[in-house]
């Protein structure tokens, strides 16, 4: 069982959309781009003469242009990249020309910081033109940069910046024609990952309690990773129809794409099934093991066959053959009407429901029923509103970071000078960067902690590579490129694994050049202790920005992100005009809650006065369902409209919007458990489905009974999770309701 569910990871990881395989390509671009920039240096370096730093200036800018763009296509990358030419220009003039004039440089260093944290403001675009100021004007601090150099230096911005413009632009730039082909390969392994998952929970024998749990566990690992994964699919496709080239090849592609956005909405949905009935299937009392011999093998052989359909390198003409087989296995379990098995019979519809959505994978999805004409989405630049707590709490997070970094940076450089004046820039860089993708203090201390444990492994490690190649040029350029690596591969995991392999390249560095010392790689780390340490005292007593704050501003965002989200695609099933189209609205919800799981990291401890379960991590996994939910019911929202199921529809729509709300009262940190009541909506929704089960039509009832299911589902994960947050859920209707 265990080998086989490696199989499947291994399966998933190598052709599947999977993060770890992202920040793969991320790394090797990066580090061919940084390759790219030390060889065109080299050239231009031995035609003028000038010394090696020129080299390592390209190179540094060729790795920061890589870690700081984050724009999520082509054409915006290109865009962003091209910009911040014209600011690391300008740094690097302004900081050369200071270079000589040492008070006012600090000085100004100190601005160019601030200027850097502010304009963060403006989302990863203005993340990374901060970055092109502060690299270039701190290199031309470091590396004592002369007013005749200037030439050769901003030859070098060119050529860093322009090396990663080359490669992630244009040559290793993904291609929208194979891109479809690569999300549907993506989406079957991680279903075939699962249904592996499904095989294993039922052939664990009856008796074997370890078995029964570790293929439970496995289970939802593959569930949380098809999520994951169907969410990256669909931002790739809303992307891809971001950027299309010609207006009048926008109608067809959009088909296709929608078409393709629907089909893997249905295929998740379906997925979600099979691993929802067959979790219930082994809470039962009999276990899975102990199912009658003939209904087992019928479960286990559809379960098979959905594995082997969605296997790497099956044909598609044998694919349809295998679907139908796993439908004919279950068939007679489809069709029993006794209400004997339950249970089992729920895992049959699922195997059923997943082989017409793998084949409707294939087939172009109906054209929608009936569109409401949509209004334009809400002001993404409208400024929120006034959050409430203290003064300092109403401070936009860009300008606070800024004052922050001011003050921390000023101490810093004073500080690292008087510990050393020829190795002050560690303390001021660890005091800079302790405060990136940080909102609180909370971060700003767990950021500078990882840092320091960073830099004081990657001393160890340095020193061991240092001496294993005792200096040789080879050996040491062979192991450079190693670490340069594994440092871009893993910046996005942890800072403090990306302060481990700088400080190893800078060990070896040193080695290669003559200098390297256990004295000076120990100073790396007093340093960079020193600049995290007035970091954390910079967010702790200027303008502090408290955990809980930060973490409640974002839940309320969240909650009001999704409860916008089931609004429109509430008023848009039924014919009203909604607010914003369901599917923006849905995708500006999960945005919110990536920024919720970032605030929720320094606080991974039990909630206030709520022990056990109730944990941040339980709670954002809860969110983290309602968000898929909503999703998948925004994007059922685009292609059906059905004025006439309004009476029954909307009063679902109300109670589930107002769980959700009252979901956001009990996680709120400083909130009481007194929030609105979370009622659950079970006989409103049942009253729903019961007029879309009443369609003439077969087509539109199994859109309209589809459209059901993600508001049963976002009922049922906040009604359980507020009965054991709370206690304050009730299993009934009001009497209004049910009046």
């Amino acid at each position: 069982m265990r080998r086989r569910a490696w199989i499947g990871e291994l399966r998933t990881w190598v052709t599947g959309v999977d993060p770890g395989l992202s920040r793969l390509r991320l790394a090797g671009v990066a580090t061919a781009a940084m390759v790219l920039a030390v060889a065109a240096m080299s050239v231009v370096r031995a035609a003028t003469g000038q010394p090696v730093t020129v080299v390592v200036f390209a190179a540094a800018l060729a790795m920061i242009s890589n870690l700081s763009v984050a724009e999520p296509d082509d054409h915006r990358r290109r865009v962003t990249l091209a910009l911040m030419v014209l600011p690391a220009a300008a740094a690097t003039v302004v900081g050369t020309l200071l270079a000589e004039h040492r008070l006012v440089s600090d000085a100004v260093f100190v601005l160019v910081m601030m200027v850097a944290v502010a304009i963060r403001r403006y989302g990863p675009r203005g993340t990374a033109l901060g970055m092109a100021m502060f690299m270039p004007y701190f290199f031309t601090q470091f590396l004592q940069a002369r007013p005749e150099q200037l030439p050769t230096l901003l030859a070098a911005v060119g050529v860093g910046i322009g090396s990663t413009l080359l490669l992630r632009g244009w040559v290793f730039a993904e291609k929208p024609e194979t891109v479809l082909d690569d999300l549907l390969r993506a989406v079957r392994a991680h279903v075939h990952a699962l249904a592996l998952a499904v095989v294993d929970l039922l052939e664990a024998p009856a008796g074997d309690e370890r078995d029964i749990e570790a293929a439970l566990r496995d289970l939802h690992r593959r569930r949380t990773r098809l999520n994951d994964t169907m969410l990256l699919v669909v931002d790739r496709i809303e992307q891809l129809r971001d950027e299309r080239a010609e207006p009048d090849e926008q109608a067809g592609e959009d088909d296709d794409r929608r078409a393709l956005s629907f089909a893997v909405a249905d295929l998740e949905l379906a997925a979600e099934r099979l691993a929802v009935s067959a979790r219930r299937l082994a809470d039962d009392p009999t276990r899975p093991g102990a199912l009658e011999p003939p209904v087992r093998e019928a479960l286990l052989e559809g379960v098979r066959g959905l594995a082997s359909a969605t296997a790497t390198g099956t044909p598609e003409a044998l694919r349809a053959a295998v679907l139908t087989g796993a439908r004919h296995s279950v068939a007679d379990l489809v069709a029993e009407h006794s209400g004997a098995r339950p249970r089992e019979q729920r895992v049959a519809f699922a195997v059923v429901r997943l082989a017409d959505a793998l084949e409707g994978e294939e087939a172009a999805v109906p054209a929608p029923i009936t569109l409401a004409e949509p209004t334009d989405g809400a002001d993404a630049d409208e400024p929120d509103a006034e959050a409430p707590g203290r003064p300092v709490d109403r401070i936009a997070l860009s300008t606070r970071q800024a004052v922050q970094v001011g003050v921390a940076t000023s101490l810093a450089i004073v500080a690292g000078e008087l510990i050393s004046p020829a190795r002050w820039y560690w303390a001021v860089i660890a005091a800079f960067v302790v405060f990136a993708g940080t909102a609180s203090r909370g971060d700003v201390l767990a950021r500078g902690w990882q840092r320091l444990l960073g830099t004081v492994g990657g001393v160890v490690a340095g020193m061991l590579l240092a001496v294993l190649v005792g200096g040789r040029p080879i050996p040491t350029v062979i192991l450079l490129v190693g670490c340069v690596f594994l440092a871009l591969y893993l910046f996005r995991v942890s800072v403090g694994l990306l302060a481990f392999w700088i400080t190893a390249v800078l060990a070896l560095l040193y080695g290669l050049i003559g200098q390297f010392s256990v004295e000076t790689l120990v100073l790396r780390v007093v340093e960079t202790a020193v600049g995290g340490a007035l970091g954390a005292l910079a967010a702790l007593v200027v303008l502090p920005k408290h955990t809980r704050a930060a973490f409640r501003e974002a839940l309320d965002d969240t909650v009001l992100a999704l409860d916008a989200a089931l609004q429109a695609a509430g008023d848009r099933l039924t014919g009203r005009p909604p607010a914003g189209l369901p599917v923006e609205l849905a995708r500006a919800a999960d945005e919110k809650l990536g920024t919720l799981r970032l605030r929720a990291k320094p606080l991974d401890n039990p909630l206030p006065r709520r022990r056990g379960r109730g944990s941040y991590q339980r709670a954002l996994r809860v969110l983290t369902a309602v968000d898929h939910y909503t999703r998948a019911l925004a994007r059922l929202s685009d292609r059906i409209v059905v004025p006439g199921w309004a009476p029954t529809l909307d009063p679902a729509v109300a109670r589930v919007r107002a769980n959700v709300a009252g979901l956001g009262e009990l996680l709120r940190p400083a909130g009481s458990a007194e929030g609105d009541a979370i009622v659950s909506a079970e006989v409103l929704v049942d009253t729903a489905e019961a007029w879309a089960a009443r369609c003439d039509d077969p087509g539109l009832r199994r859109d309209l009974l589809a459209a059901v299911r993600p508001l049963r589902r976002i009922d049922q994960v906040v009604v359980g999770f507020a009965g054991d947050l709370a206690g304050t859920a009730r299993a009934q209707e009001p009497a209004e309701s049910r009046g």
